[in-house]
């Protein structure tokens, strides 16, 4: 579902049209105060991404390879909303509670995006929201 931001009115309303927020039901919702994902200028700035599951909100499991499988499926769904895929994104940011998990959490992750291998980066972190172990966003290009 697409729908334009709350901007103040009398603002620049070109630029207004031109952003957009993206909400999916088949991601989890936000935790916080913010979109799914914003689209402008033909590309999609996705938030950050836990291993949530999208219907019950609730981490799909305790370790990081399987939380990083659903935090890729939850973003490939944003992006699909967004009008983008996995193969359309050529920035992605990994955030790792622990970065012993690199090795597994990478398997996840090459299983995922295939042949398409965007720049990345990768952080420990000391925590993540509701105690995940991995969450990631990326940047890509609109269709």
């Amino acid at each position: 579902m697409w729908f334009t931001t709350g901007r103040e009115p009398g603002g620049d309303a070109e630029m207004n049209d031109r952003i957009r927020s993206v909400m999916t039901e088949e991601a989890p919702k936000p935790i916080g105060p913010y979109s799914q994902a914003i689209v402008v200028g033909g590309f999609v700035f996705c938030s950050g991404q836990l291993g949530l599951d999208p219907k019950g909100g609730e981490l799909a499991g305790t370790d990081a390879p399987t939380q990083a499988d659903r935090a890729i499926k939850n973003l490939k769904a944003v992006l699909g909303t967004a009008g983008s895929s996995l193969d359309l994104v050529f920035k992605v940011t990994l955030y790792l509670k622990d970065m012993r998990d690199f090795p597994a959490v990478n398997e996840v992750y090459a299983r995922h995006f295939g042949n398409a291998k965007p720049a990345r980066s990768t952080v420990e972190v000391s925590a993540l929201p509701k105690g995940a172990l991995v969450e990631l966003d990326a940047v890509a290009l609109v269709r």
